[in-house]
């Protein structure tokens, strides 16, 4: 299929759903702290969309028979994406957390993630959270115009491995547009010669999102049928921004302003 390329009415609107996604996302991370539940963060991350004039993307998404419940993803530890807020998990000091707001706003989709620490991590789990990031702003250079998708998973591949760290396989980043998800998936490693991949030009939007275990690659999915988890029990990171590309290189999205909109939505 073909990657849909934005013109520039295209782009304006994506600029004020990605921008309004990062402003919530923002006010999100500032509720988390020891003894918060998913659940109140996931109200209040529904109130903020609400309160903005826009819609959760992921709030109704189906798949099968399946339809997702909540209105962020909420991934604690273990969990590495798709997480359901629940008031049975209650954060505590050490935990880390990844808070992924996907919004729809004028019918153009806003996408980005952030994996935040509760208090004091271990030093691994620390160096995790940063490495991924890095990952990101890694992958996000690679964003050239000229380049090839591969090239974006190429570099966020060899820069986790690098520091011993293993990349999801199973989830992937994506183009992203008046859809959740369009054409490119952005794999975060090298499954084919780069050569063969989409090549970047410009006026793409692509969400990309290195997913990093602190132990291995493998997931597995709990009863739920949403909740990704690592098979080994051990951490893992999500950190994600949408993308433009131009001429003269990658414009992200979602970097956060100040909306005033969202001020009268009451702290947690």
């Amino acid at each position: 299929m073909a990657i849909p390329i934005k013109d520039k009415e295209g782009i304006r609107r994506m600029r004020e759903s990605c921008a309004l996604a990062a402003d919530i996302l923002a006010r999100l991370r500032e509720q988390v702290r020891a003894g918060v539940t998913t659940y109140d963060l996931d109200q209040f991350g529904r109130e903020l969309i609400s309160a903005a004039g826009a819609r959760s993307a992921p709030h109704g998404y189906t798949i099968g028979s399946r339809r997702y419940p909540a209105y962020t993803c909420l991934s604690v530890n273990e969990e590495v994406v798709h997480g359901i807020g629940s008031m049975k998990r209650v954060l505590r000091d050490g935990d880390i957390i990844s808070l992924d707001v996907t919004i729809e706003y004028n019918g153009w989709i806003g996408d980005n993630a952030v994996t935040v620490a509760v208090g004091t991590p271990p030093p691994r789990t620390a160096e995790l959270l940063k490495v991924t990031e890095e990952a990101l702003h890694v992958g996000i250079r690679a964003a050239q115009v000229g380049n090839r998708i591969g090239d974006i998973s190429a570099a966020i591949q060899q820069y986790v491995e690098a520091r011993g760290f293993s990349i999801v396989r199973e989830m992937v980043g994506h183009g992203v547009g008046r859809k959740m998800h369009e054409e490119p998936q952005i794999p975060n490693f090298t499954d084919r010669p780069r050569k063969r991949t989409d090549e970047i030009r410009p006026g793409m939007t692509l969400a990309i999102e290195p997913m990093v275990n602190q132990g291995r690659h493998e997931v597995r999915t709990l009863s739920d049928g949403w909740t990704v988890v690592t098979a080994d029990g051990l951490p893992s990171a999500h950190f994600e921004h949408t993308v433009l590309t131009t001429d003269t290189g990658p414009e992200i999205l979602t970097l956060p302003r100040a909306v005033t909109s969202l001020s009268s939505v009451s702290s947690i």
